[in-house]
């Protein structure tokens, strides 16, 4: 069994920043990338950065503002976030696509094996 135990978020003022951290635990895997999506209420879970094979990966409502930056061998992630607007304000969820020898869009929810609980990111204006 795989977990993902992720760290930070709370609250912040907008133009601030927040810091979310995720490791995964358990039983250990190779992962082809980790990354993190985030879901508003009312909408639907959407891709915000991902770190897979040494590079970085970011959706564009993000890009800019947000830097991840991970260790795939350690099957670590962390996104630091930057000038926070308000519609950054959602629950945030760390995910792992496990390497599976081939290419996985790693934008795509649908691929990522495991996930994180959440953590809640609430940006006030």
């Amino acid at each position: 069994q795989v977990q993902l135990v992720e760290s930070g978020g709370g609250l912040v003022q907008a133009g601030g920043s927040l810091r979310l951290s995720c490791a995964a635990s358990g039983r250990t895997f190779s992962s082809f990338g980790m990354g993190w999506f985030r879901q508003a209420p009312g909408s639907e879970r959407e891709f915000v950065a991902s770190y897979s094979r040494g590079s970085p990966y970011y959706s564009d409502v993000v890009k800019g503002r947000f830097i991840i930056f991970g260790d795939n061998a350690k099957n670590t992630v962390t996104l630091q976030m930057n000038s926070l607007k308000p519609e950054d304000t959602a629950v945030y969820y760390c995910a792992a696509i496990v390497n599976r020898g081939r290419y996985v869009p790693i934008s795509v929810a649908s691929e990522y094996d495991y996930w994180g609980q959440g953590t809640q990111v609430t940006v006030s204006s």
